[in-house]
């Protein structure tokens, strides 16, 4: 399908693309699909986004039923361009299918308290947001998101690289960093290069007398 090398400029949402949240997968067992849904009737504690901790709780966002919603969604989606990609090129693969919800959060709960549920520790996290708070140059939209080309920003010598669809799906996974590095190293290296012929340029002509 090749959409690992489509521009985000070709894309049909652009830049708006770069919000979506990736798709969960796992290569264990011969490869098979993540579902939190089944996770939570095996046990699992979900909740919302975190959004902050106080009085040794968690707080979090009432949107679980809205993000697991959204997940399944682009999950059929992603399905459904996929089965339309197999019967146009007539590759033998099992019949489509549509993924159906197996749990429901019965509420929405936002707060954890850490020692009543006997939580002592913090083991491994994901969810985050990026925040490029720390990074004081006006490279930035209005919504804290770096304006850049392929990595390229107009602050010289400011360069972003591994970010999701950066240029392409495959700019945040490994499968496709190296080709924006390489660009981003071609666009250094020619810079410098601009850069060193301009000082020639501009340097004064010494040793040369009139006769």
């Amino acid at each position: 399908m090749k959409y690992y090398d489509m521009p985000v400029t070709e894309h049909p949402l652009r830049e708006g693309v770069r919000d979506n949240t990736n798709h969960y997968v796992t290569g264990r067992d011969g490869g098979r699909d993540i579902d939190l849904r089944r996770f939570a009737l095996e046990g699992m504690e979900l909740y919302g986004l975190l959004e902050g901790f106080d009085g040794g709780r968690f707080e979090f966002q009432p949107n679980l039923r809205d993000n697991l919603d959204q997940a399944d969604e682009t999950y059929n989606r992603i399905n459904a361009s996929i089965d339309r990609h197999i019967a146009a090129q007539g590759i033998d693969a099992p019949p489509p299918s549509v993924y159906t919800p197996v749990w429901e959060p019965p509420e929405e709960r936002t707060r954890l308290d850490l020692a009543a549920a006997g939580i002592t520790s913090v083991v491994w996290c994901i969810g985050f947001s990026p925040d490029f708070a720390w990074v004081d140059a006006p490279v930035f939209n209005g919504r804290g998101a770096p304006v850049h080309l392929r990595g390229v920003t107009n602050e010289p010598g400011l360069y972003f690289l591994g970010l999701p669809w950066l240029h392409t799906w495959g700019s945040g996974r490994f499968s496709g960093v190296a080709r924006d590095a390489e660009f981003l190293a071609e666009a250094i290296e020619r810079r410098k290069t601009e850069r060193r012929d301009a000082r020639t340029e501009e340097m004064p002509l010494r040793g040369l007398h009139a006769a």
